[in-house]
């Protein structure tokens, strides 16, 4: 697949919800995901499993008011962004967020994703 084609999957599947279908198929077994911040595990997760743990993490505390997706906004031929906006209810607490995944690829799948919030 192509760095557009990547990116469009991974939009597509953000806004449809079944990002869940889409680790396998667009993520390398070793890929690696960096929060801004410790929220407890660590602010890395190393390999397809450890990614797939943070998302179901997610999918169980989580409720989702609304998401809008905005991109993806390709860089180079080995990076993409996209702009995620969030109104969700964690932990009992509602709250809006905005945050912007930049994605590294090569040889056909996404190795790293690094998450940027909004203040």
């Amino acid at each position: 697949m192509t760095l557009s084609e990547i990116a469009a999957d991974l939009v597509e599947s953000c806004r449809s919800g079944t990002e869940s279908d889409m680790l396998a198929r667009l993520y390398a077994d070793t890929a690696v995901s960096v929060e801004p911040r410790d929220m407890g595990e660590g602010r890395e997760a190393v390999g397809l499993d450890a990614i797939r743990a943070k998302h179901a993490w997610w999918a169980e505390n989580a409720t989702v008011h609304s998401a809008e997706v905005e991109g993806p906004f390709l860089h180079g031929d080995d990076r993409f962004a996209v702009i995620f906006r969030i109104d969700t209810t964690m932990f009992g607490e509602r709250s809006q967020m905005a945050e912007v995944g930049i994605y590294t690829v090569a040889d056909g799948r996404i190795v790293r994703e690094e998450f940027y919030y909004g203040g």
